[in-house]
């Protein structure tokens, strides 16, 4: 079977490519991606001598479709998309246009060539969030209330995705995942940044709703989840993956301090993000009941080696910092009486200071 895997120089598409190529070594890969500031083909260290690699934007319908053609491609998997949600904050206009008219000229592609599976793959983030002491948790079937772009971008490429199984019959699939960790993540994310600062002895920047909690998830448990439900999954249906695993902001923040040996002191409270959501939790029965899946990782375990990783692979980490797009101390408190509040420094940190 040849594999298309949209977005595969970025974090998860890559720890997804090495898994696939794991499972399944007769299958071939291509690994289309835009290469923006997040993605890297160091990203595919160890494998690029058995993907095809090409540069494209999924914006691009002539050549998505040329490329599905000429390799042949029976399977897409669609990691292709802007995440950061402080950079959306910034600069909404390019999550609207990858995430949602990305998706939707990805979709008629693979129409178009006649896939014979399209898996989409989302976020917990477009059902909105939960009350801190909420005993609810998001199921497939909850209302999307998405509160920022990233998240509505994502809620529209969603949406996108289901309109071309009902009107035209594609074969697709989506999951909502929680949030992931693990090897190959851009620092500007939330673990890989207080890990790479605790490392260096700089400060963790850490929003005012430091209560705020999200699900973990290692990056390995989401890739076999994927793996499963374009195997296993039935056509049509969407999926909900999740850990079960909440952690607060401060409490990640203390785990990684503790880790590596750093000083509380290293906290700095810092303006929230407008749009800060405060909890995410995921309702994963489906998935874990209708094909098996269960995560493996713990997170107390999955942390250490994410660590390990960091501290091992200083070269790539410290090159990534130089691309960081967005100033997470440097957020303005909303001024109810501005129309365009809440603007961060757009230029970012550099990897030495914050």
């Amino acid at each position: 079977m040849n594999v298309f895997i949209s977005g595969g120089a970025g974090f998860i598409g890559s720890n997804f490519a090495r898994y696939w190529i794991a499972e399944h070594p007769d299958d071939d890969l291509v690994v289309y991606d835009a290469l923006t500031y997040c993605a890297n083909l160091s990203n595919l260290a160890g494998i690029e001598d058995v993907v095809e690699f090409v540069e494209g934007d999924i914006c691009d319908l002539d050549k998505v479709t040329n490329v599905l053609t000429k390799y042949s491609v029976g399977i897409i998997v669609n990691f292709a998309a802007e995440s950061h949600n402080s950079l959306a904050v910034a600069n909404p206009n390019k999550f609207f246009e990858t995430n949602v008219i990305g998706t939707q000229r990805l979709l008629e592609a693979a129409r178009r060539v006649g896939v014979e599976r399209f898996h989409h793959v989302s976020t917990c983030e477009v059902y909105g969030d939960l009350d801190l002491d909420s005993n609810e948790s998001f199921t497939e079937d909850s209302p999307y209330r998405p509160r920022t772009p990233y998240n509505a971008s994502k809620a529209g490429a969603d949406h996108a995705v289901r309109s071309y199984f009902e009107t035209f019959g594609l074969p697709i699939t989506i999951s909502n995942c929680c949030n992931n960790y693990g090897p190959y993540q851009f620092p500007e994310k939330l673990i890989p940044l207080f890990v790479t600062n605790a490392l260096d002895g700089i400060e963790l920047p850490i929003y005012q709703s430091s209560q705020n909690r999200r699900e973990w998830l290692h990056v390995d448990d989401h890739c076999r989840a994927i793996e499963m439900i374009v195997t296993q999954g039935k056509i049509g249906e969407t999926y909900n993956v999740g850990s079960g695993y909440e952690a607060s902001i401060e409490q990640v923040a203390d785990a990684i301090l503790n880790l590596v040996g750093a000083s509380d002191k290293l906290k700095k409270i810092v303006a929230d993000r407008p749009g800060h959501d405060r909890r995410y939790l995921l309702d994963s029965s489906k998935v874990r009941e209708s094909i098996g899946w269960v995560p493996y990782i713990e997170f107390d375990e999955g942390l250490v080696t994410t660590i390990e990783w960091y501290r091992s692979n200083r070269k790539w980490w410290e090159s990534a910092k130089e691309r960081i797009q967005v100033d997470e101390t440097n957020w303005i408190d909303p001024n109810p009486s501005n129309p365009n509040p809440s603007r961060p420094n757009p230029s970012g940190p550099k990897s030495n200071e914050l």
